[in-house]
């Protein structure tokens, strides 16, 4: 007869426990999303202009046969210089849209424990508004501010 022992102190994850994110920079700020939510993430090419584009979004790009509409997160999140040397376009998911995001530099893929996530302070967000603030994580001496994708986009994402 053989008996198996059951740690029962071990840590067991959840999917509610931890949240694996995206991180990038815009500007001097970092922000996040939810790499589930992640396509791809690629070299910045510049779009090309689209006459009657809703308010943010650059223009398209071909990305493998599929036209995708980027939109240019520093002037959406209100921050303000040229576009970085390092810039890339993260591919998003939104509903049953795909969605380009310009932003200066991918940093890193990060998991978080969803208890260090908090809510943003009321007139945290002045320039975007904090109902597109999912959460925000103090990681190390910084602040890490993960988008509600949903929020941002899914009206604009539902109508291109």
């Amino acid at each position: 007869m053989t008996t198996t022992l059951i740690d029962e102190t071990a840590e067991t994850a959840t999917p509610e426990a931890s949240r694996q994110l995206v991180a990038f920079l815009v500007g001097s700020e970092e922000y996040a999303v939810e790499i589930a939510r992640v396509q791809e993430i690629i070299r910045y090419t510049a779009p090309r202009p689209v006459s009657g584009a809703r308010p943010g979004v650059e223009g398209l790009i071909n990305l493998r046969g599929k036209l995708i509409p980027v939109v240019d997160l520093r002037r959406m999140l209100g921050s303000h210089g040229l576009r970085a040397e390092t810039a890339k376009i993260v591919v998003v998911e939104i509903g049953d849209s795909t969605l380009g995001m310009e932003v200066d530099d991918v940093s890193e893929v990060l998991t978080v424990e969803t208890a260090d996530c908090e809510s943003a302070p009321d007139g945290t967000a002045a320039g975007i508004g904090a109902d597109v603030i999912d959460a925000v994580v103090k990681l190390e001496g910084r602040l890490l501010v993960i988008l509600d994708l949903d929020r941002m986009f899914g009206e604009a994402a539902a109508g291109h």
